[in-house]
């Protein structure tokens, strides 16, 4: 604290500190330049498509969008908002979203509780066996053999189970519960808690921060999946939005000709922007879900990651 305060100070000839001095000023300005420039570049994919998606199709053909709409128009979002394969699978992602997540945590916190006990025997074989599946797998053939020997093709469990631990959020809750004072458990031990009291009164209370993180990143994972589907579902109607999207991409949906129906419109000027009318529509609740977490990602990142 003391070494912190002589460097910041300045001296009695008249010396600035080392947050005053030139080369960090212009240490501060280029660096704040590289994060303006790159933060640009990394929005300059949105803002197009939300520019392509309130567009009209023939300007967007024509290559004349690029920032700004151009012949400001909505038929398309009118038009996917009346197909309702668009909303039944808008509905799948929600359902495989919530599921999904609520499995992953109660698994991830347990398993990771557990792992995180050095008394506990075989600890160091259940870590093992955890660290393991993250640099080997089955393989593409062998999990689709295991799912439909389970019976699970075609249904909400092969989207929500195979991806229900992800090691590496289990290890960063694992070293968060490490790190807690042990002698809260033991008091709530003394006051007669068992172990499912204290993990549910004691323990989690205390893992806000590192839990909405693991939520986060859960939730953005299922609802962004759609290889897992593409695999396993075979009816359209158990699709999530997100293989709605990658059909329409790959031209193997007939909702383009659907929505041109709808709308009046031709097929060749609807599908210029349908893909980016639905992929607006598909991560508007992460947009607006995420601000509301993104206050304990740092903090639930570094706390289960540092040790001391």
């Amino acid at each position: 604290m003391v070494t912190k305060d002589i460097l910041s100070a300045p001296t009695t000839h008249g010396a600035v500190g080392p947050r005053d001095s030139r080369g960090y000023r212009v240490f501060t300005r280029v660096n704040l330049t590289l994060l303006v420039l790159i933060s640009l570049m990394m929005l300059y994919p949105f803002v197009t498509i939300v520019a392509q998606s309130l567009s009209d199709p023939a300007a967007i053909r024509a290559g004349m969008v690029s920032f700004w709409p151009v012949g400001f128009n909505t038929d398309t979002y009118s038009a996917v908002a009346q197909n309702s394969m668009f909303w039944t699978n808008y509905r799948n992602t929600v359902v495989y979203t919530v599921v999904g997540t609520t499995i992953a945590m109660i698994l991830t916190t347990t398993f990771a509780y557990v792992i995180a006990k050095p008394h506990l025997r075989g600890r160091g074989l259940l870590v093992g066996i955890a660290v393991f599946t993250m640099f080997f797998n089955g393989g593409l053939i062998p999990n689709y053999v295991l799912i439909s020997s389970l019976g699970m093709t075609n249904t909400m469990w092969a989207i929500v189970l195979p991806g229900a631990i992800n090691v590496f959020n289990l290890l960063i809750m694992k070293s968060f519960f490490e790190n807690q004072p042990q002698e809260l458990e033991e008091a709530a031990a003394i006051d007669g808690l068992g172990w499912f009291g204290i993990f549910g009164r004691i323990v989690l209370p205390l893992s806000k921060a590192v839990i909405a993180t693991m939520i986060l990143f859960y939730s953005v994972f299922f609802w962004n999946d759609w290889f897992a589907a593409f695999l396993y579902l075979d009816r359209q109607e158990l699709f999530p939005v997100t293989l709605y999207i990658r059909n329409l991409i790959a031209g193997a949906s007939s909702a383009t000709s659907e929505g041109a129906a709808l709308s009046g419109m031709s097929t060749e000027l609807l599908s210029a922007n349908i893909r980016e009318v639905t992929i607006i529509l598909t991560i508007i609740p992460i947009l607006c879900v995420y601000p509301f977490v993104q206050r304990y990602f740092v903090s639930g990142i570094m706390l289960g990651s540092v040790k001391g």
